[in-house]
């Protein structure tokens, strides 16, 4: 029986654990909790739960000696491990998948992991990872037919499911509010008509439109980092646009404009500051605000109404309250991670939705021209699988499978852009009721 190691244990990881023990593997789920993987295995007789804390002294030998008694490594840690577990695979003749993006470091094993024939597939699991897969099965039709994309747009979200959606931000947290809030300050570059934008971080909140998609409903859209380097990775060398963004429904961009306007999204411990409440250390990053009703100083210092439904937002989340600040932390990013996860989590009885919509403008050597949309509409398991952990960890465990197989004949570092990969995953996922639908319309 072939051996898979899963690390990590996080909200994303049980539909991989249940697919790969489900298709006839033996699982290993390590994590420093390790009653969580115990539930996730579930007294299944080929699941093993081991404790792995990896910020212990030993964790190198002990990793070392996971990885060489399995046949792959799947981490569903930070992406700060990736690369030394790759490492680390690689010394053993191991391959490895991982989710998260393929930063320069990773790139920069490429060349070992050929000369010893093995893969490290990464950005496997939704965004980065389906929008891949599905954006390229497109391209591909389009250039099998002889044309070429002019125009790619390609936009995803993890929302709470209309039914779900009961709070003033329109948000919940499938998964690490930290990571939602560090991409929050992320720069955007995108090409539009020919022309290259570039947006710095500050204003990222400011540059959004209202999109309609259908069946799903209006949400804001606002750029995803830095869309430029897609035109090379889908080949697109044709197209005037290739802009990547992100879906939230509306008011989200607003608000966070101004929690990010007040300081908040700094992750530099705080100097200088001797309170204990979240209204304290709002009043310290103000800096001016002493003597002055807290909400309406904070509505003057982002330039908002002291009315406006961003400021009210802000105060129901707490930000102007007494509410002390945990213990542990000391920058405004980690105090307002423990807030917004308590505030804004999927609770059981709650349902999540992944919203992923392509939009595609191709010319043919007819003159005719196309316009195709891609859409993905996914909603989770009501006291199940939320979907966001559906659609980050079944791409993930397909891939697994297909490699113990034999049946994904690639070398290097790469990503899911090839029909011999992505294909045979989409088309899973479909029987799965993981489903693209796509329109054409001429003209």
């Amino acid at each position: 029986m072939q051996k898979v190691l899963i690390l990590g244990a996080g909200l994303v990881a049980r539909p991989i654990i249940r697919y790969l023990l489900d298709s006839g593997f033996a699982v290993t789920q390590a994590t420093r909790t390790i009653s969580k993987a115990q539930t996730m295995i579930d007294n299944h007789p080929n699941g093993t739960a081991v404790e792995l804390d990896m910020s212990g002294e030993q964790v190198a030998n002990r990793l070392r000696e996971l990885i060489g008694e399995n046949d792959i490594a799947v981490s569903l840690l930070p992406y700060v491990f990736h690369v030394g577990v790759a490492g680390m695979c690689l010394d053993a003749g191991k391959n490895m998948v991982t989710t998260s993006y393929v930063s320069d470091e990773m790139r920069a094993l490429d060349g070992e992991a050929r000369d010893k024939d093995l893969l490290i597939l990464n950005e496997c699991g939704l965004d980065p990872g389906l929008d891949h897969m599905s954006a390229m099965r497109v391209i591909h039709d389009v250039e099998s037919r002889g044309g070429k994309v002019r125009s790619f747009r390609s936009t995803t979200g993890a929302l709470p499911a209309h039914g779900s959606n009961n709070n003033p931000f329109g948000y919940k947290f499938s998964w690490s509010p930290k990571g939602v809030l560090l991409a929050s300050r992320h720069a955007a570059k995108w090409l539009e008509d020919g022309r290259e934008v570039s947006i710095p971080g500050e204003e990222l909140f400011e540059h959004y439109a209202l999109e309609d998609v259908p069946g799903a409903g209006t949400f804001e859209n606002y750029p995803n980092r830095d869309s430029m380097p897609y035109q090379e990775i889908y080949g697109l060398s044709d197209a005037h646009t290739v802009y990547r963004g992100t879906f939230r429904m509306v008011g989200w961009c607003e608000t966070l404009r101004g929690i990010a306007a007040l300081g908040w999204l700094s992750d530099e411990p705080v100097s200088g500051f001797s309170g204990g409440t979240y209204g304290e250390l709002t009043r310290h990053l103000m800096g001016d605000a002493a003597g002055r009703d807290l909400s309406r100083a904070a509505a003057s210092i982002v330039g908002f109404p002291p009315y406006s439904a961003a400021i009210k937002r802000m105060d129901w989340l707490g930000l102007f309250g007494d509410r002390p600040l945990p213990s542990g932390e000391n920058d405004p990013l980690s105090y307002l991670n423990v807030l917004s996860l308590e505030k804004l989590e999927l609770q059981p009885e709650d349902r999540d939705m992944v919203v992923m919509n392509h939009e595609f403008v191709s010319e043919f050597q007819d003159g005719k021209s196309e316009h195709t949309t891609s859409t993905l509409l996914d909603y989770g398991i009501k006291g199940g699988d939320t979907s966001i952990a559906r659609t980050v960890a079944l791409p993930t465990g397909i891939a697994v499978r297909m490699i113990l197989e034999g049946k994904m004949k690639r070398h290097g570092v790469t990503i899911p852009v090839e029909p011999n990969i992505y294909n045979p995953i989409l088309d899973e996922l479909a029987n799965m009721g993981i489903r693209f639908r796509e329109q054409v319309r001429e003209g």
